[in-house]
């Protein structure tokens, strides 16, 4: 079977945990090791978030502003894409021996229209606390908005049209390669007469590998996160988790704007689009994930919503 795994950005930097390259490569050593346990079953792809990396690297180029101009997004997108790919690539081959694994810088085309340009929404960066927000706001004149109890710097997300470099990638992984794609949602860039153009945006992850989960005919997507199910009122005495859903019905829900809610409308996509299961949970449960005994199924063959 060939599936895409596209960890969080918190699969592999824990809520609150201190953005350094220590931390980082002891969660992707943590990740490698689970994703390892489907070695010799199926093919794998593997895909990844990027909002507390790419947020760090703003803040590291913002704070040389009086002497440098801060590097846009789409190149700290392609910075993070090459650390994070890096750190996978490495780990990957450290429990997989043997295996052919490369990571491959991603470009995805946008729409410089979209509507999302004048509605941020996509998280970058670290969490804040509802003091250090307000400051924020008005010091640099971010755009922040409550993420679960904490809050996040927030950014332009256009929705994923094309992945520029799917046929280098459809070569890759018919070959047999372990393939790193699509990090962080992909390079944003548009399209114009005389070429391709980098765009001050960052992609949904979750959207992003929705899209070339489908272009790269995977049998199953799952989205690993901190969390083992999907949730309703998440947080709350209320909430109640979701065992197997159907996609219409899933869609017809309410989740969080900036964090469930995108993984809901990715997984939901592809199965609406393919007729095949999309799965989202823990990294830890990965295998029974595939097995169907963990996470919360997605599939069109499910009548409404089961609860756990």
């Amino acid at each position: 079977m060939r599936i895409l795994i596209a960890l969080g950005g918190n699969a592999l930097l824990k809520r609150g945990e201190a953005m350094t390259a220590e931390n980082q490569r002891r969660n992707i050593a943590t990740a490698c090791k689970a994703i390892a346990r489907l070695e010799g079953k199926h093919q794998i792809i593997i895909s990844h978030g990027n909002g507390p990396q790419v947020g760090l690297l703003a803040l590291q180029a913002e704070s040389y502003a009086d002497k440098v101009a801060p590097y846009p997004f789409d190149v700290l997108g392609a910075e993070s894409q090459g650390m994070i790919g890096y750190m996978l690539e490495q780990e990957l081959r450290n429990h997989m021996p043997g295996r052919q694994i490369v990571c491959l810088l991603t470009q995805v085309e946008v729409d410089i229209n979209d509507p999302a340009v004048k509605d941020p929404n996509k998280f970058i960066g670290p969490v804040y606390n509802e003091q250090q927000a307000k400051t924020l706001r008005e010091e640099k004149g971010w755009i922040i908005k409550p993420d679960g109890k904490y809050y996040r710097r927030v950014v332009p997300s256009p929705q994923p049209q094309a992945i520029v470099e799917i046929e280098t990638l459809r070569t890759l992984v018919s070959n047999g390669v372990v393939v790193i794609a699509g990090g962080g949602g992909g390079i944003p860039v548009t399209s114009h007469s005389s070429g391709s153009r980098g765009m001050e945006a960052v992609i949904d992850k979750d959207r992003c590998c929705s899209l070339m989960a489908q272009a790269l005919d995977v049998d199953l997507l799952i989205i690993a996160t901190d969390v083992s199910m999907v949730f309703t009122d998440y947080g709350t005495p209320e909430s109640k988790a979701i065992r197997a859903a159907n996609p219409h019905a899933l869609l017809e829900m309410d989740f969080p704007a900036g964090s469930m809610w995108p993984k809901v409308q990715a997984t939901s996509e592809f199965s609406i689009n393919t007729g095949k299961s999309a799965v989202i949970g823990t990294l830890e449960d990965i295998v029974d994930m595939v097995d169907g005994y963990a996470g919360t199924l997605i599939n069109k063959d499910v009548e409404g919503v089961i609860f756990q």
